[in-house]
């Protein structure tokens, strides 16, 4: 692996652990394009570019949801009834979701992803907590829940956050459980996502050499190393700005961040 290659690895991971810590969001939606735009550099496979930094980024939540769950369990804002609940949906779901984007046209995921962030990022910008539609749902309904919260998040390679949140809150649940219960998704999302994406990539004979189906491993663990460095720096960071400005900030790198994926998806 070429020097130059590392460093962007590297550059990466601290930049998105570091926005990470300050923001309290996963790095999925950021990770994407960042990977795209490294990989397209490196003249990986144009087919699989997407795939690629969809998966790598997905597979990235195994390594560092674990430290945000254990943070917001001992702050009691997991409902674990509900997370338990969620998850069997969440395994199939995500799943599904690799399964689907490996059917699709790299220019199409790279679309899809494009409007998916565009979305995230007016709902980050407005900040407007939807009205509340009563207590949550029976097994069924979050079974349901689940599997399209998990088909999604594998679809674009995040820990399902932009969804879930809403979601619970929606149904009722405060916002700080909300945002509790939503970090539990992120493994069980990941884990479920990660092996479909080694299952649909397996044996793809012009994927580069370090690729364990659609995962980048190379990417994978310099990205996990370098954002686990600057993730509690961030987090310290945010008690010292305005975060509620911050976020505006990010909402709007965020739509760069989709504009270059829907250009991604459009150039021939």
């Amino acid at each position: 692996m070429h020097l130059e290659l590392i460093l962007l690895l590297v550059c990466t991971g601290l930049f998105t652990g570091f926005a990470a810590g300050l923001l309290g969001i996963g790095g999925g939606m950021l990770l994407v394009p960042f990977f795209t735009f490294i990989f397209t550099v490196q003249q990986f496979p144009a087919d699989h570019l997407v795939h690629m930094a969809i998966a790598t980024s997905l597979t990235t939540i195994l390594f560092t949801s674990m430290s945000s769950v254990y943070a917001h369990h001992r702050k009691g804002s997991v409902i674990w009834k509900a997370a338990f609940m969620l998850i069997p949906g969440i395994l199939i779901g995500a799943w599904i979701g690799p399964t689907l984007a490996a059917m699709m046209d790299t220019r199409v995921l790279a679309g899809f992803f494009g409007i998916f962030v565009t979305a995230s990022a007016l709902q980050m910008l407005l900040s407007k907590p939807p009205e509340q539609a009563g207590t949550l749902p029976g097994i069924p309904g979050m079974f349901a829940a689940g599997t399209g919260i998990g088909t999604l998040s594998g679809l674009v390679g995040a820990g399902g956050g932009f969804v879930t949140v809403p979601f619970l809150t929606w149904r009722g649940v405060p916002i700080h459980k909300a945002v509790g219960t939503s970090a539990v998704m992120g493994f069980p999302i990941a884990l479920s996502g990660t092996l479909s994406n080694i299952y649909n990539g397996w044996g793809l004979p012009d994927l580069p050499s370090g690729s364990l189906g659609y995962v980048y491993l190379p990417g994978l663990f310099s990205v996990v190393v370098s954002s686990m460095l600057t993730a509690p720096l961030g987090a310290r960071t945010a008690h010292k700005l305005n975060v509620r400005q911050l976020k505006r900030v990010f909402a709007y790198v965020l739509f760069l961040l989709a504009g270059y994926m829907i250009w991604t998806a459009l150039k021939s």
